[in-house]
């Protein structure tokens, strides 16, 4: 899923020159803007990700402490 968001993003940035350059400043503005959120959007999927396996080392780890305890 985090591939796609990078990809959206990309295309945004790229179709907002093309508009810049044929001199829609209010498209091209609107359309970067897309592609900034699609870049959070991106980033945030990652954070999730590195979360979730922070998550899941610790909740390993409090097992195995509470197995050490017994």
């Amino acid at each position: 899923m985090k591939t796609l968001w990078l990809v959206l993003a990309g295309c945004c940035i790229a179709a907002a020159a093309v508009l810049m350059v044929l001199g829609h400043f209010d498209g091209a503005f609107v359309v970067a803007v897309v592609g900034m959120i699609a870049w959070f959007l991106n980033y945030r999927a990652q954070v999730s990700k590195s979360l979730d396996a922070s998550d899941a080392t610790t909740d390993d780890e409090i097992e195995t402490e509470r197995n050490e305890d017994q």
